[in-house]
């Protein structure tokens, strides 16, 4: 099967927004063991849309076609379908009974506009969209189906996984078993590890991908066939034990996924002290449903008085050491995990940039401490003169690792080659 993407709308093809659904349906896609042979982004031009839809559907199987079905001027995925297929325009009675009943129950009276949304190819196969108020609909042209999906994130991925796939799996033949397994690894650098995975002999029928994202790089193993499932277990595990301490994940897609879960899985309890980072630690953990379960409290302590005030940071320890050393973090993570007798805490501090920073302390200069009722684990890294943004990601990334492995009961701080160490220390602490 050659399956395809066509993105519409000149908002995207502009770069006005980023193309999220996209990288989430290859995303989607690359889970199940397909691979997408192409993605086109076109513009709102209707020549354009008539003519992209004529040449891919003479080449591909099965292709998604993303976003153009609104009630405004500038949709014209409709009537583009109707006019690559040489046919024309039809009302759906049925969706105009649901859209007047959905704006009904909402006590709205619905725009003239709306009505546009019920036009569908004569021909087309209405495909429900549970969600908004734009149906989908497929369409048999040339050699392919093309499959029609509004651009509204949340509709869109609805209709993907309710409707598109379904879709897929019944009318084409899937081919090759296949399967895919990923490693989430952290604090390594794409070509290093490709180095590293050079001396593990893959079988037939097993492939590998990067996927680097600073701080993390994440790497895919694909099976194909029935042996190459048969030897993907083992394959995965020598992969393991080649990668060692760079890998965080293997189930999650991202660290804080993966250290969410295993609070959740142990009942254990976090507290959060935030300087450089801004708050960005506690926003990446409550993205997942269920952090109120161990998430005690996030204090944002950019200024030294609220070290002082809020989390008990000595006024000696600002004064001899600085805001960004390892005896402040250990301090912030200690008055954190206090205020509330959470299990664990975890602080950050430091030169975010692209300002400020020192000889001693150039940008980049993060510390990140983990203590829990018994000890502190401290370390001071040097991010190097990346954004501001890579700077505070990576610091949350290395925080969040240093839990991770406080939880599995493995060491605590491990090298990162990209994060060059410039201090560590490890205190136990009477309470």
């Amino acid at each position: 099967m050659k399956l395809e993407m066509i993105s519409t709308g000149e908002e995207v093809l502009s770069g006005q927004i980023v193309d999220t659904n996209a990288a989430w349906f290859s995303d989607a896609m690359m889970n199940l063991g397909i691979e997408l042979q192409r993605r086109s982004t076109v513009g709102d031009r209707l020549p354009d849309l008539v003519s992209l839809f004529l040449e891919r559907s003479r080449v591909a199987d099965l292709i998604l076609v993303n976003g153009g079905l609104g009630p405004t001027s500038d949709d014209l995925s409709v009537e583009a379908a109707a006019r690559a297929a040489g046919v024309g325009l039809v009302e759906h009675a049925a969706w105009r009974e649901h859209l007047e009943n959905w704006f009904t129950k909402r006590g709205r009276e619905m725009p003239a506009s709306n009505l546009k949304q019920c036009l569908l190819p004569e021909g087309a196969i209405l495909v429900d969209n549970p969600v908004g108020s734009a149906p989908g609909f497929r369409l048999r042209l040339n050699n392919a189906w093309l499959f029609f999906t509004p651009g509204v994130p949340a509709e869109f991925r609805t209709m993907v996984e309710n409707q598109f796939i379904p879709f897929m799996r019944e009318t084409f033949d899937p081919g090759a078993e296949t399967a895919l397994h990923k490693f989430l690894t952290l604090g390594h650098g794409e070509s290093a590890l490709a180095d590293q995975l050079a001396r593990v002999g893959l079988p037939a029928g097993i492939s590998l991908g990067f996927r680097p994202s600073l701080p993390h790089v994440e790497i895919k193993v694909f099976a194909r066939g029935s042996e190459a499932l048969a030897v993907l277990p083992d394959t995965c595990a020598r992969i393991r034990a080649c990668l060692g301490s760079a890998v965080v994940s293997e189930r999650c897609p991202n660290l804080a996924e993966e250290v969410h879960t295993l609070l959740r899985e142990r009942g254990r309890t976090l507290a959060l002290a935030e300087s450089c980072t801004g708050g960005m630690l506690a926003s990446q953990l409550v993205e997942h449903p269920g952090s109120s379960d161990y998430l005690l409290h996030g204090v944002t302590s950019y200024s030294n008085a609220a070290k002082q005030a809020i989390l008990g940071v000595p006024a000696s320890v600002l004064a001899t050491h600085g805001a960004v050393s390892i005896e402040t973090g250990e301090a912030m993570a200690t008055g954190a995990r206090r205020l509330l007798d959470s299990d664990f805490a975890l602080a950050i501090t430091g030169v975010a940039g692209p300002e400020g920073g020192s000889e001693d302390k150039p940008v980049g200069t993060v510390v990140l401490a983990l203590a829990d009722r018994e000890q502190v684990w401290t370390q001071r890294l040097q991010f190097g003169s990346r954004s501001r943004t890579v700077i505070r990601s990576s610091s949350c990334a290395v925080a969040l690792d240093m839990l991770r492995r406080r939880l599995l009961d493995e060491t605590i701080i491990v090298t990162y080659p990209f994060f060059p160490c410039r201090g560590q220390a490890i205190r136990r602490h009477e309470e």
